[in-house]
């Protein structure tokens, strides 16, 4: 027998869904200015790599877009921030980064959901809002997020905030770590449609509705 329990506030939902699409748009935005400056790619050996060939931007129409690009990433960096900074907030106001953060079980809890998703340990997994997985991949993807804006002003505005880029290593290094976070956003987001799919629908209609369905244990007779 299964009953309805509470999971996730109606806050957290919203602020979850509307990352989503404004998270979209910096990163295909990110893209277009990115192609002006395409500096990046990956030398093995003798083989060199690029991350963007020419006729990806090509074929996703993002070539001689940069002036589009700049204004697009400009405008929704301010959702973005705003989004994150009342996500944070809220979480503390509420309490709910009790159940966010790690601890000091997390990493031992953390090895054994990998261990239980791989199929070599078969002790299911302590129910809880968020095992220690969810709490290292949740907590690191919002200090991604406060490292996007960090970086993102140290090369949106290098003169004003010559201090931070000088912190940050320079304007290179600023531009290079503000890229290598987008790539964290990209794998982020394909192991957490990977895991949402093997989880099911009931975990995904936690995230929509805020409840999700849990197993009742029967009482034992003599």
């Amino acid at each position: 027998m299964n009953r309805l329990e509470s999971k996730h506030p109606r806050a957290i939902r919203w602020m979850h869904w509307i990352n989503v699409p404004v998270l979209g748009i910096m990163i295909w935005s990110g893209l277009m200015i990115y192609w002006a400056n395409d500096v990046y790619d990956l030398n093995l050996a003798v083989v060199s790599f690029h991350f963007f060939p020419d006729w990806s931007y090509k074929a996703l129409h993002l070539d001689f877009r940069l002036a589009e690009g700049m204004a697009w990433h400009f405008t929704f960096m301010w959702f973005f921030a705003l989004n994150g900074i009342c996500y944070v907030l809220y979480t503390f106001i509420s309490g709910e980064w009790r159940q966010l953060l790690p601890n000091r079980h997390t990493p031992r809890e953390a090895w054994h959901v990998v261990l239980h998703d791989l199929k070599l340990r078969k002790t299911p997994l302590p129910r809880a809002k968020f095992n220690g997985a969810q709490r290292l991949a949740y907590t690191g993807v919002i200090l991604m997020g406060a490292g996007s804006l960090v970086t993102g002003l140290a090369i949106y505005k290098p003169i004003q905030f010559a201090w931070l880029t000088s912190l940050l290593g320079g304007y290179a290094w600023a531009r290079g770590e503000h890229f290598a976070l987008t790539i964290g956003y990209v794998l982020f987001f394909i192991i957490h449609i990977a895991q949402v799919i093997r989880a099911g629908w009931n975990n995904f209609r936690a995230m929509v509705t805020g409840h999700e369905l849990v197993p009742v244990e029967g009482k034992s007779h003599a």
